[in-house]
C-alpha cells in the first residue's frame, strides 16, 4: 500500500484514514500540525508557524519532522515545503532573552538580525540601547510584550531570563489520603511535571491533559516541588472549590493557608484561588479613585512564586495583559485543549509559554486511565413547518431554529429509556429548550442561576444514584466533577466550538468501576447549518482518535443502531 500522506505545496497534509498506519500518523501529526477538516476518507492538516514552534519547544527537530513526512508521503515531500519547515523551526530559539544587571539582554546568533530588530517600529519602545552587535538592551518591564512582538515578527525567543523564587511555602504531597487510600502520581502526570520543570523554559508553559486525567494533580505536584506561594486562577467558583478540596486532601496545606478570592469572599493567603470573573470585574463608571479593573491588584498582593492558569484556553484579555507584566513569575497553564476560537493561541504561547506536554486521549484510554467512549452524531429532521421557518430565517435565528428543533425532545426521551439504569447528563445551550426537556422527563435543571448549594445538592444526588438524570446548561462545560456519568446527550451547543465539544465529552471520561464504556450523543438537525457546526465541533476529538458514528434519528427510534 502506498504512503498515507499527501503533502501539498500550500503546506496542507491529507491523511488517508483507511491506511493501516492512520492511528500512528494521526498522533504524530498532532504534534506539529493543526487539523482543519475531517472528511469521510481523509483528514486535512495544516502546517503553521505556531504548530512548528510548539513542536520545537517540545523537543522535536526539523530533521525528525522532515524524516517522518518523507517516509510516509505518497508523492514525496515538496522541496519548498521542506525548506519552509527548516527555516521556521530554526527561527525558534535564534534569539535568547537573558537577565542583565539593569536591563534584559536580547541576544542573537546573527548581527544582521540584531541590526534589523533594532530598527523595527514594533520594538522601538522596548529598546534601551545596543550593547554589542549580537545584543540589544531591553527595558526589564517589557519582557512579555517583547515576546509577543518577536513572535509576530517571526522570531520567538528562548526566554532564559529566569524567575523570582517567590515567598517560600512548606507544602508536600500526601502519600495517603484522609480516607486511608494511598496516593501517588500516575506515570503520565510525572512526565508532565518533569516537562514543566526541565527544559530551557524551566518554569513557564502549558500542560495539555484530557478532562478527568488529573490536571489539578499536576498543578499540586509542581507546587510541592517549587514550595512557594502560589496564585491559582480558575474559570468559575465551582472549579475554585474543587481546587480547594484537592489542595486540602492531597497536600499538607491547612485550611487557613488556602484563600478564596471570588465574588463571595476576598481572602488572600499563601495559596490563593481566584476566578477569572472577579479578576476582570470592572468598577462602576464614575467612581473616582477606583481603577477600572480593581481586583487585578491581586497579582501584586503577595510575592507569588507560581501562577497557575486553570483552563488556560479561556484566559480573558485583561488577564493576558497582566500576564505580560508577570514574566518574572513561573507560569503553568493547564487545559484539555489549546484550541481558542478567537485565534489567540499565539498569546498563550508567548505569555504563558509553549506547550510542554500533551498526552493523547486514546493512549490514556488504552492504559485504563480514561473510560472508552462511543460517539454518535444523530441527524434529526425538521418538521415541514420547521423547514419552512428555517428556510425563511436569517443569521442567528437560523442557527437557533436548528438547535431548538422540537423533534429532539422525543429523541432524548427514547435515549433515556434505552439507557435506563445508567447516570445520564442532558447538556444544552438554550434554557427554554432545556426547561421543556426537563419538565417532560421530570428531571431537575441546573443552570448558572441555580444557587450553589442547590447545585451541589443535585450533583451529590447524581453521584450517589439518588438522582440518575440531570439536565444541565453550559455550567457543565467546565470543572463538573461527576465521574459516575455514563451517558451524555448534547441537544445544542455554541456553534462550532471545538473546546466546548471536548469539555462536554470530558464529563464521561472517568473510568467506570465495572469497566463499561460511556456513550456521547450529539443531536443535530438534518440539512441545516448545525451539521456544519457539528463537523467543526468534532474536529479536535477526531484528532484525538475518537470516531463519530452518524445515524438517522429514525434508526434510534426503532432501536436499530445506537446503544447496542
Amino acid at each position: 500500500m502506498t504512503g498515507p500522506l499527501v503533502i501539498q505545496k500550500d503546506r496542507t497534509i491529507l491523511l488517508d484514514v483507511h491506511h493501516p498506519a492512520y492511528p500512528e500518523l494521526r498522533d504524530l501529526l498532532s504534534r506539529f500540525a493543526e487539523l482543519e477538516q475531517s472528511l469521510q476518507h481523509v483528514h486535512l492538516y495544516r502546517l503553521t508557524r505556531l504548530s512548528l514552534w510548539n513542536a520545537a519547544a517540545g523537543g522535536l527537530t526539523s530533521a525528525i519532522v522532515l524524516e517522518e513526512l518523507s517516509r510516509h508521503a505518497r508523492y514525496g515531500l515538496p522541496e519548498d515545503v521542506a525548506r519552509w519547515i527548516r527555516a521556521t523551526m530554526a527561527r525558534y530559539g535564534r534569539l535568547t532573552l537573558l537577565r542583565g544587571d539593569e536591563s534584559l539582554l536580547l541576544q542573537g546568533d546573527d548581527p544582521t538580525l540584531i541590526a534589523h530588530l533594532s530598527r523595527s517600529p514594533l520594538l522601538r519602545s522596548f529598546l534601551q540601547g545596543v550593547r554589542d552587535p549580537f545584543t540589544l538592551l531591553i527595558h526589564p518591564g517589557c519582557r512579555g510584550l517583547l515576546k509577543m512582538r518577536l513572535r509576530l515578527l517571526g522570531y520567538p525567543p528562548l526566554d532564559l531570563a529566569g524567575y523570582l523564587p517567590g515567598a517560600p511555602l512548606a507544602v508536600r504531597l500526601r502519600g495517603t489520603l484522609p480516607d486511608g487510600r494511598p496516593f501517588s502520581l500516575r506515570p503520565y502526570q510525572q512526565e508532565a511535571v518533569r516537562a514543566f520543570l526541565s527544559g530551557p523554559q524551566g518554569g513557564s508553559g502549558v500542560i495539555v491533559l484530557p478532562c478527568g486525567a488529573g490536571k489539578t494533580v499536576v498543578g499540586l505536584a509542581v507546587m510541592a516541588h517549587l514550595r512557594c506561594q502560589t496564585l491559582i486562577l480558575c474559570p468559575h467558583t465551582a472549579a475554585l472549590h474543587q481546587w480547594r478540596q484537592e489542595l486540602l486532601t492531597k497536600t499538607t496545606l491547612e485550611a487557613h493557608e488556602v484563600g478564596e478570592y471570588s465574588g463571595e469572599r476576598k481572602e488572600v493567603a499563601p495559596v490563593t484561588l481566584a476566578t477569572y470573573q472577579v479578576l476582570t470585574h470592572r468598577a462602576p463608571s464614575g467612581r473616582e479613585g477606583h481603577p477600572p479593573i480593581p481586583h487585578l491588584a491581586l497579582f501584586e498582593e503577595r510575592d507569588w512564586g507560581l501562577v497557575i492558569y486553570d483552563e488556560v484556553h479561556l484566559l480573558p484579555a485583561p488577564v493576558f495583559r497582566l500576564t505580560a507584566e508577570l514574566q518574572a513569575r513561573r507560569r503553568l497553564g493547564l487545559t484539555a485543549t489549546l484550541v481558542r476560537e478567537d485565534g489567540r493561541q499565539g498569546d498563550v504561547f508567548s505569555l504563558i509559554g509553549p506547550k510542554l506536554y500533551e498526552a493523547p486521549w486514546r493512549e490514556l484510554e488504552a492504559q485504563g486511565w480514561l473510560a472508552a467512549v462511543s460517539c454518535w452524531e444523530v441527524r434529526v429532521p425538521l418538521s415541514n413547518a420547521g423547514r419552512l421557518d428555517y428556510a425563511q430565517a436569517r443569521g442567528t435565528r437560523c442557527s437557533r431554529l436548528a438547535a431548538e428543533n422540537p423533534a429532539k425532545a422525543s429523541l432524548v426521551r427514547r435515549l433515556v429509556e434505552r439507557h435506563a439504569g445508567e447516570r445520564i447528563l442532558i447538556i444544552g445551550r438554550y434554557l427554554g429548550q432545556l426547561r421543556t426537556i426537563a419538565q417532560a422527563l421530570g428531571a431537575p435543571l441546573v443552570t448558572g442561576r441555580t444557587p450553589p448549594d442547590e447545585r451541589e445538592r443535585l450533583y451529590q444526588a447524581f453521584r450517589c444514584g439518588e438522582q440518575p438524570l440531570l439536565v444541565v446548561s453550559n455550567v457543565a462545560n467546565l470543572a463538573l466533577d461527576l465521574p459516575e456519568a455514563g451517558v451524555a446527550i448534547q441537544v445544542s451547543g455554541t456553534y462550532g466550538s471545538r473546546q466546548e465539544e471536548a469539555q462536554r465529552l470530558g464529563r464521561l471520561l472517568r473510568p467506570k468501576p465495572d469497566g463499561r464504556p460511556a456513550h456521547f450523543y450529539t443531536l443535530v438537525s438534518q440539512d441545516t447549518r448545525e451539521q456544519e457546526f457539528a463537523a467543526r465541533r468534532e474536529r479536535f476529538l477526531i484528532e484525538q482518535g475518537y470516531r463519530y458514528t452518524i445515524v438517522p434519528a429514525d434508526s434510534l427510534m426503532s432501536g436499530e443502531e445506537a446503544g447496542r
